[in-house]
């Protein structure tokens, strides 16, 4: 094969990257989106910062978007988030960092979207329940985590799916709750 073709020599053996850097997340746009725009680079609850970036930013593009845009954004974070977590894992050795947060983002997004309208504490109830059900991990959480364990896509698709199924559990909960 030519060099040319062939793959890129591998970077050079070292440890996780168990705490990223502003300098990391710089590094490559994928880090940028994995990280959620720097609210993954918390020392303390990066997942729980993680949310709490979405809520502001939901709160912020609200008033701007329409229910088919919210589908787009959430249909379209989903797909580039996919390659963002898949890409940062594989960099920051660790197949699912608490530092990568973009899947709290969008799986946030997808219940704020659908528990609309709702006034602050609505909105405060669908940001604790789904912060318990992702930090809780039993039942479709906990099956989720468990069997897209990994590097490449399907690892990366792991990251994302625990926390549709964290959305899920919490939309569940307040249908019921409200009906």
């Amino acid at each position: 094969m030519s060099d040319t073709l062939a793959p890129p020599a591998p970077a050079p053996a070292s440890g996780p990257v168990l705490r990223p850097t502003l300098r990391f997340m710089l590094a490559h746009p994928a880090h940028v989106i994995a990280l959620g725009a720097g609210s993954g680079l918390s020392r303390v609850a990066p997942g729980t910062v993680g949310t709490l970036w979405a809520w502001a930013a939901f709160v912020v593009l609200q008033p701007f978007m329409s229910d088919g845009g919210w589908a787009a954004l959430i249909a379209l974070g989903t797909l580039i988030g996919w390659w963002a977590c898949t890409v940062t894992a594989r960099h920051m050795r660790i197949a699912d960092s608490g530092h990568i947060v973009w899947d709290e983002v969008v799986a946030f997004w997808l219940v704020l979207w659908l528990v609309m309208p709702a006034g602050f504490w609505g909105q405060l109830v669908a940001f604790a329940l789904f912060r318990l059900f992702d930090a809780v991990k039993f039942g479709p959480m906990a099956w989720a985590d468990r069997a897209f364990k990994g590097f490449g896509p399907r690892g990366g698709f792991g990251i994302l799916l625990d926390d549709f199924a964290a959305a899920g559990c919490t939309l569940l909960v307040i249908a019921l709750w409200k009906y």
